[in-house]
């Protein structure tokens, strides 16, 4: 059984947003994103994945697709495959994000995922503004 703390998965950049993954395996894909005040990662987004976000800390406004909301520790929402997901922390505290990927960004099944980027866009994306 593997198993980690996603606490040493927490930490911060004062320029850019961090991610770190989680677990990835061939059928699944997760990561902790790290959001200092103002930073922002997306829109990221795959065809055929559904994602859920789970915010562990702070207040994170998100958006999937043209929706958008304010939300706070604990709430998560589901961000259905072909739905572009853009996050920004929306307070001056930091905000932690859970995404979890099903399937992992970039696995090949059919031909309908090719030219696709993943929810976890590329391995190091870099915030928009």
């Amino acid at each position: 059984m593997k198993t980690r703390d996603v606490r040493d998965l927490v930490r911060f950049d004062e320029h850019e947003a961090r991610h770190e993954i989680l677990y990835e395996t061939g059928q699944l894909f997760s990561q902790v994103i790290c959001l200092q005040q103002s930073q922002s990662l997306g829109p990221v987004g795959d065809p055929r994945a559904d994602a859920v976000c789970l915010i562990m800390a702070g207040e994170v406004s998100v958006q999937v697709g043209i929706g958008r909301r304010r939300m706070k520790q604990w709430e998560s929402v589901l961000v259905p495959g072909g739905q572009d997901l853009t996050l920004r922390n929306a307070s001056a505290e930091p905000g932690v994000v859970l995404l979890v990927t099903a399937p992992p960004p970039g696995e090949m099944g059919n031909e309908d995922a090719a030219g696709g980027e993943g929810v976890a866009g590329d391995p190091a994306p870099g915030p928009t503004s």
